[in-house]
């Protein structure tokens, strides 16, 4: 291959390691010194500061490397975004080893194909996503956020509040809450009309 190889990785969460794409890019031939990564961020965010880096160190001649496509774009848009400018650069990339050619009829239709492919995963994800939540929501085990409160505690910060003996930041202090939390309590409480 002529010019250089620029590695790209990157991960969902911050929970997940990076060391796997990391090792395979090497496989592959980038060095560490010239690969470039997203740690937390999800493919559907288009500002990703690790793979703007990437682009623009790619030049003429080069070639952008990844482990796997779904690292580096899950939707259509993205993935022709990225490869319209890798094709203004004239740059190939590498997925796995396999080499692309964007300015090849061949190489572009298979990369289109392949970011189909990594669209249709992700719709995959979020269509179970949605059914778990469902399934959750249907048997009560999905509720949403929890009140920092019980009832009896809430009713309690009302009366205390309704003396008068306490700024909200000692209520807050009190029962070991923010004052956001205080707040948002006698706010339901005024609004209910109590």
């Amino acid at each position: 291959m002529d010019g250089s190889l620029i590695g790209y990785a990157r991960v969902s969460t911050d929970e997940q390691d990076l060391t796997a794409q990391q090792n395979a890019l090497e496989r592959l031939g980038a060095r560490s010194s010239l690969s470039y990564t997203d740690h937390g961020l999800t493919a559907t965010n288009r500002a990703r500061p690790g793979l703007r880096e990437a682009l623009a160190a790619c030049r003429t001649g080069d070639t952008l490397v990844v482990a796997k496509l779904d690292r580096l774009a899950r939707s259509l848009r993205d993935a022709k975004n990225i490869i319209d400018e890798l094709t203004a650069k004239d740059v190939k990339l590498s997925i796995g080893g396999a080499v692309h050619d964007p300015n090849d009829p061949v190489g572009r239709l298979l990369f289109n194909v392949l970011a189909m492919v990594a669209e249709f995963g992700s719709d995959l994800i979020r269509a179970r996503t949605r059914e778990g939540m469902q399934v959750a929501t249907a048997k009560g085990r999905l509720r949403g956020k929890q009140p920092k409160l019980s009832a009896a505690q809430q009713k309690h910060l009302i009366e205390v509040h309704s003396a008068g003996l306490h700024s909200s930041a000692e209520l807050a202090e009190l029962f070991h809450v923010a004052r956001s939390t205080v707040y948002r309590t006698i706010q339901r409480q005024f609004e209910s009309g109590h």
